[in-house]
């Protein structure tokens, strides 16, 4: 099943001081599997139960993420066979890619918030 992008209406807003951003709820999360972060590329992907959040960009072609799809913990890029491990970032094997990066997520309460300034392959 090919899961349908959306974007948060608001627009990415940082507290004075900090790299954490407020994304989304995490109810729209749950039904939405795949959310785009409005004025980032970034992803917030609800995961088997867990929060991941991605780049947006393939690592390998630079396909749009946001438009695959996520199967038994890996998120499948919508122009090739390739598919990244949501634990890890790691690109299926045969790839020449560098891993997918990820990035720190905490839900505080039913609100899903990331740290867009700390890059990091895995979790």
């Amino acid at each position: 099943m090919c899961v349908r992008p959306i974007s948060v209406d608001e627009p990415a807003v940082r507290p004075e001081g900090s790299g954490w951003i407020p994304v989304c709820d995490l109810s729209r999360l749950k039904a939405e599997t795949i959310v785009r972060v409005a004025g980032l590329n970034l992803l917030v992907i609800w995961n088997e139960g867990d929060v991941v959040a991605c780049d947006r960009a393939c690592p390998h072609e630079q396909a749009d993420l946001g438009l695959g799809q996520v199967v038994a913990g890996r998120l499948l890029c919508p122009r090739h066979a390739a598919s990244f491990d949501l634990c890890d970032g790691q690109i299926s094997a045969g790839w020449p890619s560098p891993p997918l990066q990820l990035y720190p997520v905490q839900v505080r309460g039913e609100r899903v918030w990331i740290e867009a300034q700390e890059r990091r392959p895995g979790r």
